[in-house]
């Protein structure tokens, strides 16, 4: 008989999407500008509602925001965010939406003062993912140091949406914190995964 494979408590229960988000990306290190961008964007929207509502409209916002292209969302009319608070695959609030497309012409605005976003976001960590070693699900933080000084810079530059607890999830989510938990069989892989940066 095979052995379960063990996982983050989190990612089990609530559908096959979840489980393969937890697998294959949470807790990855992002590297590239796009992948940030759209993050940024989802976890923005997921702001009240669960994560699980967010995965099932990824399609959706890949669809309405020119597949996380930052240029094209920056350029979106009053008109365009108008026709996409139409479509029942995004989360249809008025100020998320505007955000995005706010918050594409702020991080514009970020690459080239950085020279890419990444070079911006993973100075906050110094270049290298936080190894938190987690060992229960109350351990969690929703919040750190780091998340609090990014809040504050982004919200200087004109970000929205960008809170430290959203931006702790973002960290989470492209792997510039590895949150894990030890004995989850991701844990070890993304700590090889952040050595390679």
């Amino acid at each position: 008989m095979s052995k379960k494979v063990k996982r983050c408590k989190w990612s089990e229960g609530v559908g096959l999407a979840y489980i393969e988000y937890h697998d294959t990306e949470w807790g990855v290190p992002v590297t590239d500008d796009r992948t940030q961008f759209e993050f940024l964007i989802l976890e923005g929207a997921q702001a009240g509602l669960s994560w699980s509502t967010i995965l099932n409209k990824r399609e959706g916002y890949r669809k309405n925001f020119a597949d996380f292209d930052p240029e094209k969302v920056a350029r979106f009319t009053e008109k365009r965010i108008a026709k996409i608070l139409l479509d029942p695959g995004v989360v249809r609030n008025r100020l998320k939406v505007q955000s995005a497309v706010s918050n594409a012409r702020a991080f514009l605005s970020v690459q080239e003062e950085f020279d890419g976003f990444c070079n911006y976001i993973w100075d906050f960590v110094d270049g290298k993912p936080k190894q938190n070693r987690l060992r229960r699900d109350d351990d969690y933080p929703v919040t750190s140091k780091e998340s609090d000084a990014m809040s504050k810079d982004m919200k200087k530059r004109g970000f929205r949406f960008v809170g430290s607890t959203i931006l702790y999830a973002h960290m989470q989510a492209t792997g510039l914190v590895n949150d894990h938990l030890t004995d989850c069989f991701r844990y070890k892989e993304c700590v090889a995964l952040g050595k390679k940066l």
